[in-house]
């Protein structure tokens, strides 16, 4: 298993913090949020990480290279622009093997995810999404399969789906993690795609031709580390999820 670990965001939600330092390596129980994924997708198996770089990008450019014992962790450097999931992939897949699954994770998701659970589910999937109940405004829409058929925003009741009669009543409305699987032979489906673009916008755009499949995994356990006031509640995470 491969990774690619999203790390180039403005993180302007963590402000005043990150006026000196990138997203990924603002400290929960004193060591960064870049090394806690980073030993997650390790343990999990990962043998190769990429790490996408924006905002202070020689910040953490600097701490990989630190660590001793991150030979297989690789620098996708983004600092001309932010391409947003979907382009920051395109622009690293040449860093990728093309025969492994490529695990996508945010630098600020916290969580239990048995990510290893997600590989195998993976194997049979072209992309598999980690979703669950949770509440919110966005929704990712599933079929009774629970292959993915659209997106919709409850609150202003936008739909997107390339399913023109999609009936919303029979659908499975679930809420993405941030924890994405997605197979590198989709490469090529992209090439047309402009350099700056969301990854989902790729996934609507396909689903109807592409095998994407959410699981769902009893009691997951998520925290966005967003915003300054998460900081403590992470750190609390932390000790849950280890003990």
């Amino acid at each position: 298993m491969q990774a690619f670990l999203l790390a180039a965001g403005l993180g302007t939600r963590l402000k005043p913090l990150t006026d000196t330092m990138p997203k990924a390596l603002v400290p929960v129980k004193e060591t960064p949020l870049l090394r806690h994924i980073t030993d997650k997708l390790i343990s999990s198996g990962a043998t190769r990480i990429v790490v996408n770089t924006h905002h202070f990008a020689e910040q953490i450019i600097s701490y990989v290279a630190q660590q001793e014992d991150w030979d297989n962790v690789i620098i996708s450097d983004e600092s001309n622009a932010l391409l947003d999931t979907g382009g920051g992939l395109k622009k690293a897949q040449t860093l990728f093997h093309a025969d492994n699954p490529i695990l996508i994770h945010n630098v600020d998701i916290l969580s239990n995810a048995n990510l290893n659970q997600l590989i195998v589910a993976h194997k049979e999937h072209d992309v598999t999404l980690l979703v669950s109940n949770r509440t919110t405004n966005r929704y990712l829409l599933f079929n009774e399969d629970m292959r993915l058929v659209g997106w919709t925003n409850i609150t202003t009741g936008e739909v997107r789906s390339p399913h023109p009669n999609l009936d919303l009543t029979k659908c499975h409305k679930l809420a993405f993690s941030g924890i994405h699987v997605f197979s590198p032979q989709l490469f090529p489906m992209m090439q047309d795609y402009p350099e700056k673009f969301p990854i989902m916008d790729f996934y609507l755009n396909h689903c109807h031709e592409i095998k994407i499949y959410g699981v769902i995994q009893p009691n997951l356990q998520l925290l966005d580390v967003g915003k300054c006031d998460t900081l403590i509640a992470a750190e609390k995470f932390i000790e849950e999820i280890r003990s």
